[in-house]
């Protein structure tokens, strides 16, 4: 039997993203932030929710670009400290040792450190409450050449993504291969 836990923030899984920013004066940027996902296949558009309180707020309203730096589990250190202070007050990127990287295809930096980059452009925002969404449509991603897999893709078992937990505040790593989608299916 199920039990009612009332409404709240917890979906499985949740992405760890390293959102990536320029401030008006130039100065790079990073947070990281569990609200976002894929939201459109063509264009191909990506979507983060930020509230209005945070530094990366106004840079994304000043720029209208983005990254999202997906960051391998050996970096759940860094990317914890990249939520906890803000922007405004220090240099995250110095604090951590870790390098902003200038996109080459939008108004934003990524983290080099990091193997997998989304790079987008700002292309809707909507006000929800405590959150704005920001749609970003995707420009490019790069990939670390030894983390593709012999078609050239990104390999997940490669990168080793983080995954957050809102309930408990926890991060994890990816689980096993289950099957492959549209085909496993076909079983039943």
């Amino acid at each position: 039997m199920k039990k009612s836990v009332g409404a709240k923030t917890i979906l499985y899984p949740t992405p760890v993203l390293v959102v990536g920013t320029y401030d008006k004066e130039g100065k790079p940027n990073v947070m990281t932030a569990a609200w976002g996902g894929i939201c459109c296949s063509q264009p191909p558009c990506v979507t983060i929710s930020v509230r209005e309180a945070t530094y990366t707020y106004g840079n994304l309203v000043a720029r209208q670009a983005f990254t999202i730096s997906i960051a391998p589990e050996s970096y759940v250190k860094e990317v914890d400290y990249f939520g906890i202070v803000s922007g405004k007050n220090e240099d995250k990127f110095a604090a951590v040792g870790l390098t902003a990287k200038k996109s080459e295809i939008v108004d934003a930096p990524y983290v080099e450190e990091f193997p997998f980059v989304v790079e987008c452009k700002v292309v809707h925002t909507h006000k929800i409450g405590l959150h704005t969404q920001f749609i970003g449509e995707i420009m490019d991603i790069k990939v670390d050449e030894d983390l593709l897999d012999d078609k050239g893709r990104g390999s997940i078992e490669r990168v080793k993504p983080m995954l957050w937990a809102p309930d408990t505040r926890g991060y994890y790593g990816i689980g096993k291969y289950l099957g492959k989608a549209f085909s496993i299916g076909k079983e039943l």
